[in-house]
């Protein structure tokens, strides 16, 4: 949806700021089925807190991947560190699905660094970008001409 409806969109922005963990763990899914900009911006918001319960944050990865919108790369790439499995792995997996060369590197560290499931996100990622993990000799796709 593009043009989600503004009263909806209010409703679900209350929702991601109750109390009720599920209840924020319900909107940040909810905002990226809908989308748009302003669920956009709420979604990286909710990432970047360090505050946040751990499965928002993983949801609002997920869902940023979901939406595809390149503002979030930068978001996603310092989630790639955050505390628990979760978001990493969504994290990973978003910045797989964004294309944006910047998250080579540490997707690079999280392959050599992360869990078994968060390791193989990572090595997915990775091969979503074009790179072969496996080549030793493999350097940077270079960003194509415009």
């Amino acid at each position: 949806m593009n043009n989600p409806d503004p009263n909806t969109i209010k409703q679900i922005l209350a929702e991601l700021r109750d109390v009720n963990k599920e209840r924020r763990r319900t909107a940040v899914m909810k905002l990226g089925m809908i989308g748009g900009d302003q669920a956009v911006r709420a979604l990286i918001h909710t990432l970047q807190n360090d505050y946040e319960d751990l499965i928002v944050r993983g949801r609002a990865a997920l869902m940023l991947g979901k939406l595809g919108d390149p503002r979030a790369v930068d978001s996603l790439i310092r989630a790639l560190d955050a505390p628990g499995h979760q978001t990493p792995l969504y994290a990973a997996e978003a910045l797989g699905k964004l294309g944006d060369p910047r998250a080579i590197e540490p997707l690079l560290m999280l392959a050599a660094t992360g869990r078994d499931k968060t390791r193989d996100t990572a090595i997915e990622a990775l091969q979503r970008l074009g790179y072969d993990i496996n080549d030793e000799e493999a350097s940077t796709p270079e960003p194509e001409a415009q």
